[in-house]
């Protein structure tokens, strides 16, 4: 069953375990980081319109921005590895309630799915923009259709071409996850007593070491699956430990001042210092982890909720991770036409582009088929 405490809204819930009653208790604050780290998407892509160069920027692009640069630059490290590490926390709860063969359905029909569907259908879209935008292409969109799949290209698609765009998350949160099945398999036979709970919380911050390491294996255009996989299973093992998570927010200020105050001294040096060496990379992925721990040591004490909107965000936060660049783009490419100043213009592109995606979101859960092809799980009665 389940039981709410109304004062602390949180939710418990009872379940049979290798033959012992568990009770769980509901990690809202997990929920919440997600969907806001998805939304974070709309003003950081938004802001790569004024960010980097012609070409290696974004699918349409103004001009560079100090301020959108350095917002955007600031905002990278964190993000994408944030939602890595909660895949891997949320794998452990996963397991505890489905069999790794329901899992791996699941990531079929959540994941490779949507992959398939955004690549052929959604992400064409931006990039016949770009093909418009920087290339002055006049043709069909059927023949950009074609140069999408034909076109030499360096995978980012920001000058046409084929890209998997924002959906290489997907792709490589289901290798990551088969890789993390079969690890927590042999670990479960060889290792069944693994435990993390008493490590310090300065152990838990030099884990950036590793990762830093970690960041050199399979770095695939600035991606790399080591990376993400060591922060996949440091999420799995590690941060969804009752005990390390009662550190993190115990130690959530000093987490806190250490993710700012590394982050100010890296979005400095990179965008006005021109900071691209190994000491730049390890201060890189230090500001990155500390944004993990200050966020799920902050979240516990003030994200720890759930109404309406919070669970309304967590079902449609996914679906609108998949459709919203598509949208961003081509509100951006309308709304750069218009004579206003860089405010104005980034202001009507996010909140623009998050209105039509959540619309477009509301139509598309309503149909069986489109249902399947942007993750959202079937109904159950």
């Amino acid at each position: 069953g389940k039981y709410r405490d109304k004062q602390t809204e949180s939710c418990q819930a009872r379940l049979f375990i290798f033959g012992e009653d568990v009770y769980m208790t509901r990690k809202y604050y997990i929920d919440n980081l997600r969907w806001l780290a998805i939304l974070m998407l709309f003003p950081f892509h938004t802001a790569q319109i004024w960010n980097g160069g012609e070409y290696s920027g974004f699918y349409i692009w103004s001009h560079t921005n100090d301020f959108m640069y350095a917002f955007s630059t600031f905002v990278y490290p964190w993000y994408m590895t944030l939602l890595f590490a909660i895949s891997g926390m949320s794998l452990k709860f996963a397991l505890q309630k489905r069999t790794p063969k329901q899992i791996i359905v699941e990531r079929v029909n959540k994941l490779m799915i949507p992959f398939v569907f955004g690549v052929l259908v959604l992400v064409p879209i931006m990039t016949y923009v770009a093909e418009i935008f920087f290339n002055g292409y006049t043709g069909t969109y059927l023949n950009q259709y074609i140069l999408f799949f034909t076109k030499q290209t360096d995978l980012t698609g920001y000058s046409g071409g084929f890209t998997p765009a924002h959906l290489w998350f997907l792709l490589y949160l289901f290798v990551i996850s088969l890789i993390a099945l079969l690890l927590v398999y042999i670990q479960k036979r060889k290792f069944p007593s693994l435990s993390f709970s008493k490590m310090p919380y300065m152990a838990i911050i030099l884990l950036f070491i590793p990762e830093w390491l970690m960041q050199y294996i399979l770095n695939i255009g600035g991606k790399s699956i080591g990376q993400y996989l060591f922060l996949f299973i440091v999420g799995y093992y590690i941060l969804a430990d009752d005990k390390v998570l009662e550190k993190l927010k115990k130690y959530r200020f000093i987490s806190l001042s250490l993710w700012l105050l590394s982050g100010g001294v890296y979005t400095y040096l990179y965008c006005f210092g021109e900071m691209r060496n190994e000491l730049g990379t390890g201060l890189y992925v230090f500001f990155g982890w500390m944004g993990i721990l200050a966020l799920l040591g902050i979240g516990q004490t003030i994200l720890n909720f759930t109404n309406k909107f919070s669970q309304y965000m967590s079902k449609a936060s996914f679906p609108i991770y998949i459709l919203h660049l598509s949208i961003l783009v081509v509100v951006g490419y309308f709304v750069l036409k218009l004579q206003l100043n860089i405010a104005s213009q980034f202001i009507i592109i996010v909140i623009a582009s998050f209105g039509i995606t959540v619309l477009l979101y509301e139509v598309v859960r309503r149909i069986p088929y489109l249902r399947t092809a942007v993750g959202i799980a079937r109904q159950t009665k």
